[in-house]
């Protein structure tokens, strides 16, 4: 399957030019901050009725939300997929037109931004992480759907029909669109799954137990996606053929994703005292 011809620039002025992955990024910001809303705004889903801060207050909290996913990402970057080319050029790791961002850093740096917010309210921050873990699968399918546009992050090569020859590749063969594979599995089952625990099964009501079904989604399906999506050039693989710094980044959030579980499912709950 030949691939779709998309400009990687959505909008050009002038010298100016505004990639698709930049508007991912905003509006994968905005559109978690206006669900978000909705979420805190319905208070009969939350823990004792009480979200982890005033639903009006996610509008502040996404200005530091995109600040804490750029960061995040570029310094997770640099630290686990090109230390060796940035520790010998240090002022390279502030130019993020090259693109380098880490996933797993972004989320990082969106859960300390997340705690210290909601702890300057006075609010749970575990439902604070409760609540990004049902609004991130958003930002997560833009943003894999903007690395397809990339060509970049490709798969393995494949006989299957809808393998995808994509420009970037100087092999120019059919390849897995693991892209795309992402963008279904880490954003939009993902999302589904937890909009059934959210609104069926009223998991915010139980601290930690939204955060922790979403680490667990999210690093099983990164984990199953690493396995044809193609390693990072400058590293490779980090055992044999099998082993990526993707699966190996997703192993402590697996592993934080089932604590949170078993702690949200297990917790006493503390008397309401008159």
């Amino acid at each position: 399957m030949p691939f779709p011809n998309i400009d990687p620039i959505a909008i050009a002025i002038g010298p100016i030019a505004i990639r698709w992955y930049a508007l991912a990024y905003l509006f994968g910001v905005f559109l978690g901050a206006a669900y978000g809303y909705s979420l805190l705004k319905n208070t009969r889903l939350w823990h004792r009725g009480n979200p982890p801060f005033e639903a009006k207050d996610i509008w502040d909290f996404a200005f530091w939300a995109m600040l804490s996913i750029v960061i995040g990402g570029r310094v997770g970057y640099v630290l686990f997929y090109n230390w060796g080319y940035y520790s010998q050029n240090p002022l390279e790791m502030i130019n993020t037109l090259d693109g380098g961002m880490s996933y797993h850093g972004g989320m990082a740096g969106l859960m300390i931004a997340a705690i210290f917010f909601t702890r300057s309210k006075g609010g749970n921050w575990l439902s604070s992480l409760d609540l990004l873990g049902a609004v991130a699968t958003i930002g997560i399918f833009l943003g894999r759907v903007s690395n397809f546009i990339n060509s970049e992050l490709y798969g393995a090569p494949t006989n299957l029909p809808w393998g995808v020859v994509f420009p970037t590749d100087p092999m120019q063969v059919p390849r897995h669109p693991s892209q795309l594979y992402e963008a279904l599995l880490e954003g939009l089952l993902l999302f589904i799954v937890i909009r059934v625990v959210t609104h069926v099964l009223y998991g915010l009501r139980k601290p930690g137990l939204v955060a922790g079904i979403f680490a667990i989604g999210y690093a099983l399906a990164r984990s199953f996606v690493e396995f044809i999506r193609l390693p990072d050039a400058q590293l490779g693989y980090l055992n044999g053929e099998w082993l990526t710094m993707g699966q190996l980044l997703s192993l402590p959030i697996l592993l934080g994703g089932i604590a949170l579980v078993v702690y949200a499912l297990t917790r006493r709950e503390d008397p309401i005292r008159p």
